[in-house]
């Protein structure tokens, strides 16, 4: 089978003198190497991008981690400049591709970012910096220059029995790189927890009665894809999932001819 196509997210920027709708390196290589899928990068043009043609032409969606937070009028709060920084033409797009692909049973990996999107998209909520709650542990990444020693696998979270992921990894513990300073509040109806932090910090989601893979990881599997069990077996897990849509894709073509 030729390597299946998987909508990425992109990030709106502003430098060289230019707007650019990028995502970072180690995503579309973690999409390659670790999932064996072709990624391709999706304009963050909101409304103007016909998603039902998308969908129909892909085999996958991924959503990348970002710097920039869901902007919090999306799900009832006021926006503030500490709550930031924002991109809403990433909003435009992504919450709609979620809320379609999860309808059209498209298989779908959400990362950081993308958990979040993925439970605002779907009629949740989300708390931020979520370090100065009462009994929280500090979930942002250490100060440093050095990107290894800010993406440390060093956190422990709990697969739920029964879950999708237990699936994946088997129920209990594993060790994940998770760095944020939100996450998920109020988890959105469609959707039920997978995984939490030691300090009950939702940690991974995924849809309810879904139709095909579709889940959301605080964490970044991506950073350590060639060299860790845990990150490589959820890329995997994806991959296989994508390549089971195509599959079935294929054959209901050819059902057809």
């Amino acid at each position: 089978m030729l390597q299946p196509l998987v909508a990425v997210s992109t990030d709106v920027k502003q430098f060289e003198n230019y707007t650019w709708h990028a995502a970072p390196q180690q995503y579309l290589e973690a999409a390659v190497s670790g999932a064996g899928v072709l990624p391709l990068l999706v304009p963050s043009f909101g409304d103007r991008l016909d998603l039902d043609e998308l969908l129909s032409a892909v085999d996958g969606v991924m959503l990348t981690g970002a710097k920039s937070n869901v902007h919090p009028s999306l799900y009832g709060k006021e926006a503030t400049e500490r709550d930031g920084p924002y991109d809403e033409a990433r909003d435009s797009t992504t919450l709609p591709l979620i809320r379609k692909a999860v309808e059209r049973g498209v298989p779908l990996l959400a990362i950081c970012r993308g958990i979040q999107e993925m439970n605002v998209a779907l009629g949740g909520s989300l708390a931020s910096e979520i370090q100065e709650r009462p009994g929280s542990l500090d979930h942002r990444a250490p100060v440093s220059d050095n990107q290894d020693e800010r993406f440390a696998i060093h956190q422990t979270v709990s697969i739920k029995p029964g879950s999708c992921l237990a699936g994946v990894f088997g129920a209990g513990d594993i060790k994940v790189n998770s760095v944020h300073r939100q996450a998920v509040d109020r988890l959105g109806p469609k959707l039920q927890v997978e995984a939490v932090a030691e300090d009950g910090t939702v940690e991974a989601v995924s849809v309810r009665d879904a139709r095909a893979f579709a889940v959301g990881v605080q964490w970044h599997p991506e950073y350590w894809v060639k060299s860790d069990s845990v990150s490589q077996r959820i890329f995997k897990a994806f991959g296989d999932a994508v390549r089971g849509h195509a599959a079935a894709k294929a054959g209901a073509r050819a059902a057809a001819e």
